[in-house]
């Protein structure tokens, strides 16, 4: 009875990588290693673990109309300086949610836009944004310039808070020393209880307004975790102004989340926002337009733009939204390369696809070819924010970026694989020697990062080839990857 031959099986490939491995380890022997060295090529790295959901906190809404200082009091109770503030009135324009403790207790603080009863235009629609803060906060503080004292304006928000039924904490905010108290005590004709005098710049008072909060805050909140941290993947929505960042937040969110207006410009401050999206729960992260590089940036725009730099560094993925009717400009490509930068998984987003004509998509192509040819491993999804059309196509995207951006190459088929490069496109000889990588491991995952242990300097052409030949066998699709080469000399006998 004749035998066929077998055919190679993964198990039998599998032990050729490995014995490819255990050969390259051991001739590294051959070679000075560092201490750290010798603990990365003993340890496989880790990728880093997942935040788990807190219970839902209870929420604090810091009402107010524009100017009295409300940003000022979020930074104050925060320790650091997070809120946008300057001293020109509607800074602050969407609601935005941070992690807050005192004395112990945690809870949610959220900013929000200036109250004002004759409101127009984008200012309506940041009262707006403050009427449903109340209605998703279980506890009001309610800040009034006490030097100015009770306006027309403060009078209508005392209106609303009634109608609410929500606890309030007054905040007489501005009494810096003891000659403005006596303006604090006429608050008290507000109705709205005890007027706390404070004073949100220099800290002032502010411990009292606080231990007031504690005695009405409950331990949980009772409207269901609107402002939950952690758990959902996190996005960052990132772009160039007037891109549609808060209409795409606001079509995913089914509501008017973000204040949206055709000026350029109208966020300021990250805002989260928890979506369900293709059987998922998702974090969605608007972020304010990036607008020239930052030191050339002043005032608002200035912190504005260090937020967006926070939130990409907080993200797992980001989504940079293009304005496909528009010729792609170099702050787009500074934008993708900001996420490249940061280390953070990559989706391209070409916004308002609904104002194409044939013209000018063919000109978009030719574009993406020449500007982009740096990120061709980004996934790419054609989307119209303002209508929807195609958001469900940022789910696949979006999960085969992350993967990847988590995708761990085994050492063994790694060097099995480089091999086979190498072998077959070797370096080129420059100075009369010709430079050979020794070792390669992968350091850790979020981004994919690699060592390579080599004789000699690798230029960067040649680390592009190996790259993309990465790219060609493991995907990585949607996340930068990161190649460090370590130069080692042979051991002197």
């Amino acid at each position: 009875m004749s035998e066929t031959p077998a055919q190679e099986t993964p198990a039998a490939s599998a032990v050729d990588d490995t014995a490819v491995e255990r050969a390259l380890r051991a001739g590294l022997d051959a070679f000075d290693l560092s201490e750290e060295d010798r603990e990365l090529l003993s340890s496989e790295g880790t990728g880093e673990g997942q935040g788990q959901d807190a219970g839902p906190l209870p929420v604090v809404a810091v009402i107010g109309r524009p100017n009295v200082g409300k940003s000022t009091l979020v930074n104050r109770i925060l320790g650091r300086r997070e809120a946008v503030v300057e001293d020109v009135p509607g800074v602050t324009r969407d609601r935005v949610a941070y992690a807050a403790e005192w004395a112990g207790h945690d809870f949610t603080l959220v900013d929000t836009g200036g109250w004002s009863v004759d409101a127009t235009g984008i200012h309506l629609r940041v009262a707006e944004q403050a009427e449903i803060a109340v209605e998703l906060a279980d506890v009001v503080m309610f800040v009034v310039d006490a030097v100015v004292g009770a306006t027309d304006d403060d009078e209508a928000v005392v209106r609303l808070l009634r109608r609410s039924g929500k606890p309030v904490v007054l905040v007489a905010n501005k009494v810096d020393d003891q000659r403005f108290e006596a303006d604090a005590a006429a608050l008290w004709n507000l109705g709205l209880g005890e007027p706390w005098p404070v004073s949100a710049l220099h800290g002032r008072g502010s411990g009292d307004a606080l231990d007031a909060l504690l005695e009405v805050l409950p331990r949980v909140s009772s409207v269901g975790g609107a402002y939950a941290p952690g758990g959902p993947r996190r996005v960052a929505l990132i772009g160039r102004p007037n891109v549609g960042k808060s209409s795409m937040l606001n079509r995913l969110a089914g509501s008017d989340r973000v204040v949206v207006d055709a000026v350029a410009g109208t966020t300021r401050d990250p805002v989260d926002e928890l979506v369900e999206l293709g059987g998922r729960t998702w974090r969605f992260v608007d972020t304010a337009g990036i607008r020239r590089r930052v030191h050339q940036t002043r005032g608002a725009d200035f912190y504005a733009s260090l937020r967006t730099q926070t939130a990409l560094e907080k993200a797992e993925v980001a989504v940079v939204l293009i304005d496909a009717s528009e010729t792609i400009a170099e702050q787009d490509i500074r934008v993708i390369q900001q996420v490249v930068d940061a280390g953070r998984a990559l989706v391209i987003a070409y916004n308002k696809w609904d104002l194409l004509d044939e013209e000018r998509r063919y000109y978009l192509e030719r574009e993406i070819e020449r500007d982009l040819v740096q990120v061709r491993w980004a996934p790419r999804v054609n989307v119209t924010a303002r209508t929807g059309r195609h958001l469900d196509k940022l789910v696949p995207a979006l999960e085969l970026a992350l993967d990847s951006w988590e995708t761990r190459v085994p050492t063994a088929r790694l060097n099995a694989f480089l091999g086979e490069v190498v072998a077959g496109h070797p370096h080129p000889v420059r100075g009369g020697k010709q430079p050979r990588i020794l070792f390669a491991t992968q350091a850790g995952t979020r981004p994919p990062r690699f060592v390579l242990f080599a004789s000699g300097f690798i230029e960067a052409g040649y680390r592009r080839f190996l790259e993309r030949r990465l790219r060609e066998e493991f995907g990585f699709e949607g996340t930068p990857l990161e190649i460090s080469v370590r130069v080692r000399e042979k051991r002197r006998r």
